[in-house]
Formats: structure tokens, sequence, C-alpha cells
């Protein structure tokens, strides 16, 4: 019997993105609500009992009020918000990125999609701390470009329809507070003290995201060379079908942010010389970071093999 699934908040950006992935597979079995009863709390609440598993693309306090509409125990839930991704009792959907997650996923009933941002950034400090080069008191900085669909329907309606503000054709940094929505989980699963300096910048293309994390050299236990930390995260990630490490390249390059849209996969970039160290994550804000990891997750949850109806 094909599993079902159901996707709560289907009409978002990260929705859709779900959908689209799934739309033409033969393997599940998609429960799809009523377009005009999309709000109503009997009719959702009977398909999130009924699904095998459901995605809940909802904002932090619906995707909370959602959880507590699920009497099934069968019930398997994949949250795409900020709401419970350090949450107890929740497994943290990033199956590459420490020892042991991707089991953790595939027998969790409660996974948390991680924050786009923070999948660039985990990407490239969590192995680091694991492998003990990057120490655990270390101070971070870490600056972010994203394309504009991170945003949503609103931002994407801002950039698209009519003319835009002049302000919108230029990169924007937000987050300016530094307490950004992703902190506390680049913070817990890098297994760092303190959170990162963390700049965000949105720019005037749709999809797409460069993650980059500043290393000084005398910071890092052994002082490795970029070419040494290359060869380290290349080791980490070795044989992994969606991370990948770039060869190292002494010699400077543009790295665009919209390099890697359309896929699912993540590469990172490492670059610099002997005192100081760049790493960029390139990877696209609804692929990786966002609805592509969430179809990862469910194919491991759901023991279809993990890279089924993913773009690589």
């Amino acid at each position: 019997m094909k599993p079902k699934v159901y996707i709560d908040g289907q009409e978002g950006t990260t929705g859709l993105q779900i959908y689209e992935r799934l739309g033409g597979r033969d393997d599940i079995e998609l429960l799809l609500i009523d377009p005009d009863k999309r709000k109503d709390l009997t009719e959702r609440k009977k398909l999130l009992n009924a699904a095998d598993l459901c995605f809940l693309c909802l904002p932090d306090a619906a995707a909370i009020e959602a959880v507590g509409l699920i009497e099934n125990e069968k019930t398997k839930v994949i949250d795409a918000s900020t709401a419970h991704r350090t949450a107890e009792g929740w497994t943290y959907g990033f199956p590459e990125l420490l020892a042991g997650q991707r089991q953790r996923i595939k027998f969790a009933k409660r996974v948390a999609n991680p924050g786009c941002h923070a999948t660039g950034f985990l990407a490239s400090a969590a192995p680091l701390t694991a492998m003990g080069v990057l120490p655990k008191d270390a101070a971070l900085t870490c600056f972010s470009l994203t394309g504009y669909s991170g945003g949503g329907k609103k931002m994407i309606a801002d950039y698209e329809n009519g003319e835009k503000a002049e302000a919108l054709y230029s990169p924007r940094i937000y987050g300016t507070t530094l307490r950004h929505k992703h902190l506390p989980e680049m913070k817990a699963y890098a297994g760092l003290t303190q959170a990162p300096i963390f700049c965000p910048v949105v720019d005037d293309y749709y999809k797409g995201m460069a993650t980059t994390l500043m290393l000084p050299v005398s910071l890092l236990t052994g002082h490795p060379t970029a070419e040494d930390l290359c060869e380290m995260l290349a080791r980490y990630y070795e044989g992994e079908a969606l991370v990948q490490v770039q060869p190292y390249q002494k010699e400077a390059a543009y790295l665009a942010a919209n390099t890697m849209a359309g896929k699912d996969s993540l590469t990172l970039v490492v670059s610099g010389h002997e005192e100081q160290i760049i790493v960029t994550a390139l990877f696209d804000n609804l692929g990786k970071g966002a609805s592509g990891a969430a179809v990862q997750n469910m194919n491991l949850m759901l023991g279809f093999p993990e890279t089924t109806g993913l773009s690589l």
C-alpha cells in the first residue's frame, strides 16, 4: 500500500515546491484538501490524521497548532517552520551533518526541516567543530546571500509585480538586530557556545544562496591552510550524493549565489591562503535550503531511496 502524504500549507512557496517534487511520483498517495477548506480546522485535522506523513509549511504558531491536531500515533511529521528546530523530541533534518543523523531521521516521528541560512552555515561549521578543528567557543562571522524567493509570496510579489521600488534593484542587508530566527539552530547544531555574528543579504534574483563562513587560520586547531581544510571537508562528506566539496583551486574566482539554482544538492567551496580562509556553501534556498531537504527527509522516513524525486 502506498504511504499517504499530506502537505498542510501547500499554497505557500515551500508547500508548492514540495508538491512540485511529489506531484509526479507514483510511489506515494498525495492527500489533497479542497481549496475552499484549506483553513477549515476540522478538514485539516482529518487529513493530518489520515496521513502516514505530513509536511507542515506554515507559520510557527500554526505549525504548533497543527501538531496539536494530530492524534494518530503513526502519523510522521516534517515541520518546515522555525517552531521545532531546537525543540525537545524533534530530530534535526540534515542527514549529512553529523554522525548518525541520517539514522536518527530515518526512525524519527518528528523531524524539523533546517532553515536555509542555517543549512549553509552548518554545512561548514558543524563538521569543523565535530572534527575538533574549530573551537566550540569560537567567535564566528558569517554572511549569506539569498534570492528573494526565500521571503515568500509577499516578497516575491514586491520584486515581480509592477514597478518595484528602486531599493529592490540592489542587495539589501537585513536582520540588522543580529537576532535572526535561524541563529538558535546554527549555534546548537554547530556545537558552539555562542551564536555567530550573522549578516543575511537578499538580492534581485529569484533563487540560490551563497553562505560564507570566515575563518582566521590562527583560530583553528593545528592552523590548517585553506587547502588542508578543503581536504578535511572533502573526506567528511565523502560518498554523499547531495553535499559535495569542490576541489581546491588556488586561483581567485567569482562565486555566483545562483550557481545551484534548480538543484537539491549543495556544494562547498574553500578559498583563501595560509592565514585566512572562507568556506562558501552554494545551494538553492528552495532546494537543499527548504523543499528539497524536506523531500529528502521524507524519503528517509518512508523507506524510499534518499534522492528519489530530487534534482542532483
